[in-house]
């Protein structure tokens, strides 16, 4: 889908939470300024996080309490596989109580989950604040029915 704004971005992401269990990998993909923080800050503000959702890029992992959890992983500083492992990010894959978005997530290289919510982001056609928004479900997700 195409959003023309920053509000409208964070309306899909808020979407996407009503839909992700507790437990849900999101895994963000895109370029620099693409989209992914906006997207999580919808996320967020759908989750009931009250508190401002900024990028974790040196922090690399922000956890907010809301209605629901939501940890935010950024792994842009992230060479690979074997430096996400070193932060213990197999916890928040496989335990945490709430949402994990992760940007940058191919960095995740084989420790990312098969069951991944992948959200793309790419500069859309509209100008400077449209985004293509692109969704795709864990085949376990999938209602026969849907």
């Amino acid at each position: 889908m195409e959003t023309t704004s920053a509000a409208e971005t964070q309306a899909v992401a808020a979407r996407l939470a009503a839909e992700v269990p507790d437990g849900a990998v999101v895994c963000l993909h895109g370029d620099l300024g693409a989209g992914k923080t906006c997207f999580v800050q919808g996320l967020a503000k759908a989750l009931g996080v009250r508190r401002p959702v900024g990028s974790p890029t040196f922090t690399l992992i922000n956890e907010y309490r809301g209605r629901r959890g939501l940890a935010h992983i950024d792994l842009y500083r992230l060479r690979g596989a074997a430096d996400a492992f070193g932060l213990g990010l197999e916890d928040y894959l496989e335990h945490f109580d709430g949402v994990v978005a992760i940007e940058w997530a191919e960095r995740l290289g084989e420790l990312m989950p098969e069951d991944c919510w992948h959200v793309r982001l790419a500069e859309g056609a509209a100008g400077d604040e449209s985004r293509r928004v692109t969704v795709e479900r864990p085949a376990a997700s999938v209602r026969p029915d849907a």
